[in-house]
């Protein structure tokens, strides 16, 4: 049962020679035979070569060889990362086919650490949902109740985690994508600060929100994992030229002093009551540890979700004009010119939620629209990160839930996607101002489905969150609760 346990304790195993990594490997390849065909995380799986790879680490261990501090462990990436000589879909029909010559920076560090790479997961096409029910290829389920969605768009990398498919994953985060899966599969789910992992190799969704991070069994593992994948990177012009801390040393139990913030307008309208009594049972745990808390008022964020959409929409509009058929991906059978090769390939291309960005981010970018909508965004998007910059000089983090539910029903909100865009709510502003949060598991409801409580901290201090989340986890009593499937 090696699957079961984290990354930390089974790299534990690993080195003291109690287990070997073809072992640690097998099992994790047994667990996916017996829970993928209801799960369904994966888009591809690269079992044999993961095999090939385990007993080359067991013979570098064997001979005192340094491995990387994963030891071999066997991880599962989100299918919109570059993996060399690995298809790389964002679980698109316009993408079926893509195999990167290249690694992305994250990939490459991973690698250099030791990752066994296992293979790519499912996720909402081009990482546009909330459910996971967007992808070309199949719906990714809840493993807590395979009748609900996993969240998305990272869903596949937020259930294989969950389900005992891979010891961590990556995901990315626009707008929540990391964290509401997270929350919705009971699993830690970190979005860096913006800038703190690079970007380079990660298909472009929302260029000034897309941010990569750790999906992880407990907070120990999310630590491990942000000290290998973040650092500068010159390949990626927005990525930060800072010192990297060892946020391991972030695991402390202890939160006395700490000042939390609650925006009263994300414990109020739409949040359900479930939710919100754990996220304040939460907050009385933490005060009885030593941190104080109050609530406040955050009023712009009222504004964060239609800004959100403004800007993500006009920055996919761009990014994804270069899939016209030309050089790479899928193209249509038939066309009469060049004209109508783009027309029919895009059309078939892209499924409909994909379409439907496009086009509200090509009329927001449009001339005589481009001040009413795009520009306007991103003034209202400064205010927003005014707002939090004005909170942070109070508090040490913010704390509210992840998500206003838990898991829904696959295709409850599917033909209202207003309904759906609600689902990120809490999860949009944090990528609007650039900032580092967590989700971390806070209970379960009442029909023993996860909830999540999201730590917001100031940008580039992700070692508070980490130890407010750390703190929490140690004493709370949903530690190593896991799904039964």
């Amino acid at each position: 049962m090696v699957q079961n346990l984290t990354a930390h304790e089974t790299i534990d195993l690993i080195k003291s020679k109690k287990v070997s990594c073809k072992e640690v490997t097998e099992a994790v390849l047994n667990r996916i035979n017996s829970v993928e065909d209801k799960v369904k995380a994966y888009i591809t799986l690269d079992s044999e070569n993961a095999l090939k790879r385990a007993e080359k680490f067991d013979e570098k261990i064997s001979k005192g060889e340094d491995v990387g501090p994963l030891y071999g462990l066997p991880l599962a990436i989100k299918d919109n990362i570059c993996t060399k000589d690995i298809k790389t879909t964002c679980a698109s029909k316009i993408l079926y086919n893509f195999v990167p010559p290249y690694d992305a920076t994250v990939i490459k560090k991973l690698k250099d650490a030791g990752m066994n790479i296992i293979g790519k997961l499912n996720m909402d096409e081009f990482a546009m949902g909330s459910s996971t029910e967007n992808s070309a290829f199949h719906t990714t389920r809840n493993p807590w109740n395979i009748e609900t969605v996993p969240g998305g768009s990272s869903g596949g990398s937020a259930a294989c985690v969950a389900a005992d498919e891979a010891y961590f994953t990556l995901g990315s985060d626009t707008g929540g994508s990391i964290r509401q899966p997270a929350s919705l599969c009971g699993v830690v789910g970190m979005k860096p600060t913006y800038g703190r992992v690079s970007r380079f190799g990660l298909i472009a969704f929302a260029s000034s929100l897309d941010q990569i991070g750790p999906l992880t069994k407990d907070v120990t593992d999310c630590a491990l994992s942000m000290n290998i994948i973040c650092g500068h990177d010159p390949y990626d012009a927005t990525s930060a030229p800072i010192a990297t801390p060892d946020f391991t040393k972030a695991l402390v139990n202890d939160v006395k002093g700490i000042k939390i913030g609650v925006p009263k307008e994300y414990m109020e309208k739409g949040i359900n009551d479930e939710v919100r009594k754990s996220v304040e049972k939460a907050l009385e745990l933490l005060e009885s540890l030593g941190a104080t808390w109050e609530e406040f008022s955050i009023p712009i964020v009222e504004y964060a979700l239609p800004t959100y959409y403004i800007i993500a929409s006009s920055e996919a509009s761009s990014n994804l004009a270069r899939y016209d058929g030309v050089k790479y991906g899928y193209r249509t059978e038939s066309y009469d010119d060049l004209l109508d090769l783009y027309k029919k390939t895009r059309s078939e291309g892209f499924g409909a939620e994909v379409k439907r960005r496009i086009m509200l981010g090509t009329y927001a970018l449009s001339a005589g629209y481009y001040d009413a909508y795009y520009k306007k965004g991103l003034k209202v998007r400064t205010l927003i990160k005014n707002a939090f910059d004005e909170a942070f000089s109070k508090y040490d983090v913010i704390i509210s839930p992840t998500s206003p539910t838990t898991a829904f029903k696959i295709g409850e909100k599917v033909s209202n996607p207003i309904e759906m865009y609600m689902s990120d709510i809490c999860t949009v502003p944090v990528n609007i101002a650039g900032l580092p949060a967590i989700s971390i598991p806070s209970g379960l409801d009442s029909k023993g489905l996860p909830i999540g409580l999201q730590i917001i901290g100031k940008a580039f201090d992700e070692e508070t969150i980490l130890r407010v989340a750390y703190t929490f986890e140690q004493n709370s009593n949903i530690r190593n609760i896991k799904p039964k499937i």
